[in-house]
Order: structure tokens, then C-alpha cells, then sequence
């Protein structure tokens, strides 16, 4: 039977793996807190100094348990022997006698909740980390996370599998990128780093899922489900089918157009200085789309929004056929959801986009374009279209 330590210790482990589990699983920090029953602030210091991160070390059974210490603290109050105690705990004498040799406190008594902190902080064996031992590896992280690009972790490590193929000393997984970013000490460092991610938080959380509005009914549109297919048979993307739609900035005041080739992941971006008025992305629209041959100008799918009323004259006049998403239904734009996303690392929520310039606009549009995709097995947009351009 348990005695009152024990069941304290074990209580404690229980509530820290329930927080994580909490945590996990996308609960509010306020309500894992009183079902777990610490207060708010204690949870949200554990889970910030780990970054997010569920920390990776568990109880070896090799070690002894703070159950283990306690039995040992009581037992030896008791007089028992070495041999017995080890008996008990189903351990080796000699593992025992290292046990209270080691850990016993100047007094030369034996304490258990003094020997677990002792024997937890020299189990952590703190080691240096892939990226922080290899200094070139570690330019290469920090110069493509805080680089223009504004690289992903995903997007690093599989470019860096691309051009060192051959050198194990420059692959690492994404997922090590990431918690060498979230465990970084505070500091200006951590900042700038987490300041370039997209998300822009100092510790992961769990995914949440995002959302899509309807904006009122197209005079005459045409539905996305009278569209001719757009992939071959075997699943490969056909070049020259595009997905519009803008972001908004603070108040509704301010947009910028944004135009995606599904194929390659290209990125065109409308500037629209007077207002996301119909005439004003209509000629923008326009014009961009004027400017591709007609081999890319098979299709346009936009969002259900009422700056594309005027769609059969960006038909005619760009000579592409233009169909509407369902409302609340992003996945009928994959490729451009995905990319307004990653445009919020350069155009924040709730900013006035009317401040940016037609050049920072172009800047944003070469730097996203540099950007290698996932999908693309890591290549760049901007290596695949030109090969589209060029017909070849």
C-alpha cells in the first residue's frame, strides 16, 4: 500500500501529464488549469519554458522511482538492510548501496525527495544539439528563417535534402528545427526567430482550424463544379489554372490581389493603391493576366466575393475562363488558401496594406516565389515557371 509521500509523487505525475495532455489536445490554458488544479500562471510557465513541447524525458525503468527513494527513505528509518531493501524493489543490492552512498546529504541521512531532484537533474545529460554543433548548419537555419523568404522549418529541411543529398552533417528534420526554436533562451535571439515564423509564437500549440465566409451572390457566375478538370488523370497538376482571392487589411480598408498557379505554386500579386473596388481589381486582374501566354490562361477559380462582379469582362478581356468557390469551402482553393496564409508573415492581420508601395509588392512577390514548396519536392516556383514560359 501507497504510503501518504508516495501518493503525493504519484498525484504530481498524474497532473503533470494530464496539463500536457490538456495542452495537447487544444484546451483553453484558463481550463486546463482548474481541471488540473494548478493555477493558470503555473500553467503557463511550464508549458513557455518548454517551448510548447511536451518534454521528451520519461522515468526509465532502469532508474529508481521517486516511489523507489521513498520506500528506500523509510525503510533505512526502519533499520532495514541493503539486501533487504533491494529485495523489496526487486533491484540489485549493490544498486541500492550506490543509491544512499550517493545521495545521502552531509548529515548522512538519506532523503528521498532530496535524491530524486539530485538524480533527475543528473539524468537530464544536457547535450548539444544537432544544429548548435555544427555551425554551418546553424548560418544556413538562421539565414533562411530571418532571409526575405521567411523560410518554414519544413521548407529549410527539405531543401537542405535537396542540395546535400550526400551529407548527413546537413539534413536534419524539420521538427528538430522547430524545437531548437522554441527551447532557445529568451533573448533577442528568440525573438527575431519567432517574429519570422508564421505563426509568430514563442511556443508551439496545438492546430486549430481556420475558417471562410460567404459574401453574397456573383450576377451570373459560373460554379466551380461546371469547371473541366484540372488534373490529369494520374493526379499531375495541368499548368495554366489560377486561384484568386485578396487579403484584407485593418477595418476592411486596404487589399492586396492575389493570384496562384495551381501547378507550380507562382505567386502574382495585384496592387490595388485606390481600394478593393470592382473597376480597380478588375484591371488589375486584367492586366497581370494579359501578361502570361495563352497556354497559362486556361482558368481562374476566385472566392465568392463581390470585387469580381464584373468576371465576364476579366473573361473576355484576359481571355480565361473564371469560376467561383463554394462559399465557406477553402479547400476549392487549395493552393491560394495556403499561400494568403504564408502572405501574413509579410502583410499582418489587421495592418493597412494601402501603405505598401507597388515595389515592396513586387519585393514580397520575387521573395514568396523563392520560396521552396513541399510539394514540389522543395523546387522553387520560380525554377518550374519559366519552364512554363518557355514552353518546355
Amino acid at each position: 500500500m501507497l504510503s501518504h509521500p508516495q501518493f503525493s509523487a504519484r498525484m504530481q505525475l498524474d497532473r503533470q501529464e494530464l496539463m500536457w495532455a490538456c495542452w495537447q489536445s487544444g484546451m483553453q490554458m484558463s481550463a486546463a488549469a482548474a481541471l488540473v488544479g494548478f493555477d493558470r500562471k503555473t500553467v503557463y510557465n511550464r508549458i513557455s519554458e518548454a517551448g510548447g513541447l511536451r518534454p521528451r524525458r520519461r522515468q526509465s525503468g532502469a532508474r529508481l522511482s521517486y516511489e523507489d527513494r521513498v520506500h528506500v527513505e523509510v525503510a533505512l528509518k526502519l533499520g532495514r538492510s541493503m539486501r533487504a531493501i533491494a529485495t523489496d524493489l526487486g533491484r540489485s543490492p549493490s544498486t541500492i548501496t550506490r543509491e544512499v552512498k550517493n545521495h545521502a546529504a552531509a548529515d548522512g541521512q538519506y532523503r528521498a525527495k532530496r535524491a530524486h531532484a539530485i538524480a533527475f537533474e543528473a539524468g537530464r545529460r544536457p547535450q548539444q544539439s544537432k544544429i548548435e554543433a555544427n555551425p554551418v548548419l546553424k548560418s544556413r537555419i538562421l539565414a533562411d528563417l530571418l532571409g526575405k523568404e521567411k523560410l518554414s522549418p519544413e521548407q529549410i529541411a527539405g531543401r537542405l535534402r535537396r542540395e546535400h543529398p550526400c551529407e548527413p552533417a546537413m539534413n536534419v528534420h524539420h521538427e528538430t528545427i522547430y524545437r531548437w526554436i522554441y527551447l532557445q533562451p529568451r533573448g533577442e535571439l528568440k525573438r527575431e526567430i519567432t517574429a519570422a515564423l508564421r505563426s509568430g509564437r514563442a511556443m508551439r500549440r496545438p492546430h486549430k482550424h481556420g475558417r471562410s465566409t460567404g459574401q453574397g451572390q456573383i450576377p451570373d457566375m459560373v460554379s466551380i463544379h461546371d469547371r473541366p478538370p484540372v488534373d490529369d488523370p494520374d493526379g499531375t497538376r495541368i499548368p495554366g489554372h489560377w486561384e484568386g482571392d485578396l487579403i484584407i487589411g485593418k477595418n476592411n480598408g486596404s487589399a492586396i490581389g492575389t493570384v496562384v498557379e495551381r501547378a507550380t505554386g507562382y505567386l502574382m500579386l495585384l496592387h490595388l493603391p485606390h481600394g478593393r473596388g470592382v473597376e480597380h481589381v478588375t484591371a488589375a486582374l486584367v492586366q497581370r493576366l494579359s501578361e502570361l501566354p495563352d497556354n497559362l490562361r486556361r482558368s481562374l477559380t476566385w472566392d465568392q466575393g463581390k470585387e469580381l462582379s464584373q468576371h465576364a469582362k476579366v473573361s473576355v478581356d484576359a481571355d480565361i475562363d473564371v469560376y467561383f468557390a463554394d462559399p465557406q469551402t477553402p479547400w476549392h482553393r487549395p493552393s491560394n488558401e495556403n499561400t494568403n496564409g504564408l502572405l501574413r508573415q509579410y502583410f499582418p492581420k489587421g495592418t493597412d496594406l494601402s501603405v505598401h508601395t507597388a515595389e515592396d509588392i513586387a519585393e514580397v512577390e520575387a521573395a514568396m516565389n523563392n520560396r521552396p514548396r513541399k510539394r514540389l519536392d522543395f523546387a522553387k516556383p520560380n525554377e518550374l515557371m519559366p519552364r512554363l514560359l518557355l514552353g518546355v
